[in-house]
């Protein structure tokens, strides 16, 4: 006959383990001796080392008492069941973990893959990372805005990029604009370049017919107009020059009236 102490030994598993199995009905306890301890046989044992068994193979406590309990056939069919849960299982976790991986790469979050590569890009043409955090966020609200369309407009993006003037004036825009430079001049020869950079490609835009296209809400293109405007001290320089030249917006452009060109 066995102390409690001495049957964990057995089965290898802690006394701690066998007062849950009793409490969770799984080991029936035993009668106790004149002194008041439990005294166990080789019945207890062999449950036990069952019951520590299918638990160390991932058996769920819950669906240990039935596969005891179950014939062959029964048992067989218990354990093809629990094994296809485990899988599943597995797959929601490996899952998750590679939604942690992209997470930890920091663009990832809320992003699609499609910006993301758009993103990669930018930085392989050196564009600095205090910029591409302004970039990243205000793709955040766009792809919010128009899942459906996101891979085409970044699409686009890509194409755009092949043009000389969108590297530049991407390069630019990372190198000063976004700098927070609010001791350079206002006039500084950049923000001026800036200004004709975008012209350029508007007057392309325009001549393709792909401005006036764009389907956000008002209230998205305010607020990314905003942003972009808070994101420099010569932002709203930059719109103020490019009104004067008739153009107007920054998310949404529009062609300025004559007469109320400045």
């Amino acid at each position: 006959m066995l102390t409690i102490s001495q049957l964990a030994g057995y089965a290898g598993v802690t006394v701690r383990a066998v007062r849950h199995y009793h409490q969770i009905g799984l080991l029936p306890e035993p009668e106790r001796d004149h002194s008041g301890y439990r005294i166990y046989g080789a019945t207890a044992v062999v449950r036990l080392i069952q019951i520590h068994t299918l638990a160390d193979a991932g058996v769920p406590l819950a669906r240990v008492q039935e596969l005891l309990d179950a014939g062959a056939e029964e048992f067989t069919d218990g354990i093809q069941d629990i094994d296809k849960e485990l899988r599943a299982e597995i797959r929601r976790l490996q899952n998750t973990r590679k939604r942690l991986a992209r997470l930890a790469a920091g663009d990832h979050l809320a992003l699609p893959p499609s910006v993301v590569e758009y993103l990669d890009r930018l930085r392989g043409l050196g564009v600095e990372d205090q910029y591409i955090v302004l970039e990243r966020d205000a793709w955040i609200l766009v792809a919010a805005q128009i899942p459906a369309e996101i891979d085409a407009v970044m699409a686009k993006k890509h194409e755009d990029l092949d043009d000389p003037d969108m590297v530049r004036l991407y390069r630019l825009a990372s190198d000063h604009l976004a700098s927070g430079a609010a001791d350079s001049p206002v006039d500084d020869r950049r923000v001026v370049e800036v200004a004709d950079i975008v012209e350029r490609l508007l007057i392309r835009a325009a001549k393709a017919g792909e401005l006036g296209d764009e389907t956000m809400d008002d209230q998205v293109v305010a607020l990314l107009d905003a942003t972009m405007i808070e994101s420099s001290p010569h932002a709203e320089r930059v719109l103020s020059i490019l009104e004067q030249r008739g153009w107007k917006g920054w998310t949404r452009i529009e062609r300025v009236p004559a007469d109320r060109i400045k």
